[in-house]
């Protein structure tokens, strides 16, 4: 077996080496890497080590910087972002869109009869079927409206699984209710696809939330961006928030994790609480 199945970055890698890395990581997606992480390093590019057969975590920063190896800085950078998602993860946000936001924000589409809702660093998609099956199994009336359920995330591979529905025991038991599991899942072997009624309410996206957004999106009426920027640096917060605020209808909703705030970041969103959650809404009297 290679080496490269006990890799430790205190010894694979030189401060050279996991400067790069860290340096890399900051410059393509704005995640700052203490130096007291260095075991997630090793946790998670060790695979990719093993995967391409080198020995050492010092041979794969040597192959990262040899020239056309976009490829291999990519799988790193993606390995290297941080995929924990569940269904109906901290419930509040969607016990507030269920009784209150959802039904406002319906009463305010009528004419239009449009509803855009953005799950952000949405990992293997738990998130935006979450939403989905909220409006599927509470909001029959809007069936007929043009629905758009966008996920995002800066990593293709998640993606890929979030496109596909497929989940194991483990993922469908953390906080998806069983009568949603028996409604809109079907066995596939030893794990569950979600049904094309909920799959097909989905789009899924590559976005890249430190780089140019795609000039596509439209106007969001709620934007899900939760537990992601607690590892940008308050400058780049700010830069993401401000990105949000334009692609945010007046009277739409931004949803951040329970750790996270606008205060000191962005004067332009105002804290709502709603019931035991909190979003928050544009403060409509600043230009």
């Amino acid at each position: 077996m290679s080496s490269a199945a006990t890799l430790s970055p205190a010894t694979s890698l030189d401060s050279d080496s996991f400067g790069f890395v860290c340096n890399l990581v900051r410059t393509k997606s704005a995640i700052e890497i203490e130096p007291s992480k260095a075991y997630l390093v090793e946790s998670r590019l060790a695979p990719i080590a093993r995967e391409r057969g080198l020995a050492s975590l010092r041979e794969l920063v040597a192959e990262m910087r040899r020239p056309g190896k976009q490829d291999l800085s990519r799988q790193v950078v993606e390995a290297m972002t941080t995929n924990e998602t569940s269904f109906f993860r901290d419930i509040h946000p969607f016990e507030a869109l269920k009784s209150q936001l959802l039904p406002e924000l319906i009463a305010r589409r009528s004419r239009e009869r449009t509803l855009t809702i953005w799950s952000n660093a949405c990992s293997s998609g738990q998130e935006p079927y979450t939403i989905a099956m909220i409006l599927r199994e509470h909001f029959p009336a809007i069936a007929g409206w043009n629905i758009r359920i966008i996920g995002s995330d800066l990593s293709s591979q998640i993606l890929a699984r979030a496109r596909s529905g497929l989940f194991n025991q483990t993922e469908v038991n953390r906080g998806l209710p069983a009568n949603l599991l028996v409604k809109y899942f079907q066995r596939e072997g030893v794990q569950w696809r979600i049904k094309d009624e909920i799959r097909n309410m989905v789009e899924f996206s590559e976005v890249n939330l430190v780089e140019t957004w795609p000039s596509s999106l439209p106007k969001m009426d709620i934007v899900f961006l939760r537990n992601v920027l607690i590892y940008f640096s308050p400058e780049t917060k700010k830069t993401i928030l401000g990105k949000v605020r334009n692609v945010l209808h007046t009277d739409g909703y931004l949803f951040l994790g329970g750790a996270e705030t606008t205060m000191n970041l962005d004067t332009s969103f105002i804290r709502n609480q709603v019931g035991k959650a909190v979003c928050y809404v544009l403060d409509t009297t600043k230009k």
